[in-house]
């Protein structure tokens, strides 16, 4: 078996929340519960349940915007957390992430040339933007002449296809995908999914793909796991989980997908 190209282990993560009282201390939040998974090249690994459970924060420390309180995530054996911010700087080319939200992610002002290419420049990639952009455009099944046009100019499912250029435009080894296509009609849902993993099997991407649904899931991963309030409840190979859910709440959420047992 290959080596896991991310690793998190006994991930833990709390936020401190206003004081409802001078006399009392900020009450604390565990957002991330010891939490571990691993994910490998061309595997793709879901996180799912309910808004709260602990999903999104895990994303953000997966992409180092934010530092677990306890615990570490290796990519590609280094711990994320200990590098500087110019090693950091570096490995990011090698991780890229796609948001809820493709109109909200791309600046309205911009063309979406220059929005695909502002990866390479945040990482000090100065030549062959073009090429790449282009590159990009047409591994997410759009004309290079796009590159010239501005957001308001696509549907939600193309802007999402934006994205995803935009994301594999520095080719990166992991993809995380954040609710990424929770605000897509069903059909462009299927599309998207179908493109992402067209991608995995031309590129070999890992990807963490997290989501409130278990039927969006299933349908793309291979690997399962199943959140709640900040807690791993299980976890497993996805057709294992389906079969046979060992958690209640596991069993709540395929009923809830109409995806039955």
């Amino acid at each position: 078996m290959t080596a896991p190209l991310l690793e998190a282990r006994n991930l833990t993560r709390r936020y401190r929340l206003p004081r409802t009282s001078l006399l009392r201390s900020a009450p604390v939040l565990t957002a991330v519960d010891d939490t571990s998974f691993t994910i490998r090249a061309g595997e793709t690994l879901g996180v799912v349940g309910e808004s709260g459970s602990g999903k999104s924060t895990i994303a953000r420390m997966v992409m180092a915007f934010e530092a677990p309180d306890e615990g570490e995530v290796l990519f590609q054996g280094q711990t994320l957390h200990s590098l500087s911010a110019a090693e950091l700087r570096v490995q990011r080319q090698k991780f890229q992430m796609v948001f809820q939200d493709p109109f909200g992610s791309l600046d309205p002002r911009r063309k979406v040339g220059w929005s695909i290419a502002e990866p390479m420049r945040a990482i000090g990639i100065d030549g062959d933007t073009a090429r790449r952009t282009s590159e990009a455009l047409e591994q997410v099944g759009l004309p290079t002449r796009d590159a010239d046009k501005y957001p308001h100019e696509f549907s939600g499912g193309q802007r999402q296809r934006i994205a995803i250029a935009r994301a594999i435009v520095t080719r990166p080894a992991l993809l995380v995908a954040d609710e990424a296509v929770s605000a897509l009609d069903v059909s462009v849902q299927a599309q998207i999914l179908n493109l992402l993993m067209d991608l995995q099997d031309d590129l070999g991407l890992g990807i963490l793909f997290i989501s409130h649904d278990l039927a969006v899931v299933a349908s793309i991963c291979d690997q399962i796991l199943v959140m709640q309030h900040g807690k791993p409840l299980e976890s497993g190979p996805t057709g294992q989980v389906l079969r046979a859910p060992a958690h209640p709440y596991t069993q709540t959420l395929l009923k809830a997908a109409g995806v039955f047992s």
